[in-house]
């Protein structure tokens, strides 16, 4: 296989309508009734912890990171993560995600939440919220509600609602 060479950036607004693009073309119209999707609808990215990537001048990947609150703490929601279908299982997507989880560390946030597959994310930190310890605002498969502490111990005594960041 051909290696490629990957620019990954922190996006900009002028990536946003580009991404919108790219996610239309991974997820389809049916993104817009997902719970994660609904409680990001109208937010601004948190832009220094979000990243783009790119093959040349292509945008072959993004993810975006979203201020929450997991209770009464202040969280990160992270998603969608998506990558151009053709370029799928080359590490783009966790080439982003180690973007920003490390930013996410570096700029003192302790939680990152998501709604996706524990057997993927567990590899860079994620793992199962508990049953009932983190209600999200629509129906969410609590299997596939993760959490990654980015400071050992920051989940402790967190529990509630996800809601947006106020």
């Amino acid at each position: 296989m051909t290696e490629l060479t990957l620019d990954v950036a922190p996006i900009t607004a002028a990536d946003l309508p580009n991404i919108e693009k790219l996610d239309e073309r991974a997820f389809g119209p049916g993104r817009f009734t997902r719970t994660a999707y609904r409680l990001r609808e109208g937010m601004t990215p948190v832009m220094s912890l979000s990243f783009i990537a790119r093959v040349g001048t292509f945008l072959v990947g993004s993810n975006i990171m979203t201020a929450v609150r997991a209770g009464s703490a202040p969280a990160l929601l992270l998603g969608p993560l998506t990558v151009e279908p053709a370029f799928r299982s080359r590490g783009i997507g966790e080439r982003l995600l180690q973007a920003s989880l490390d930013a996410a560390r570096a700029q003192g946030h302790k939680l990152v939440l998501l709604v996706g597959d524990e057997p993927y994310y567990k590899r860079v930190g994620f793992k199962r919220v508990p049953m009932g310890r983190l209600l999200m605002p629509g129906p969410v498969d609590p299997a596939r509600l993760l959490i990654c502490e980015l400071q050992e111990g920051a989940f402790e005594g967190v529990h509630g609602n996800v809601t947006r960041a106020a």
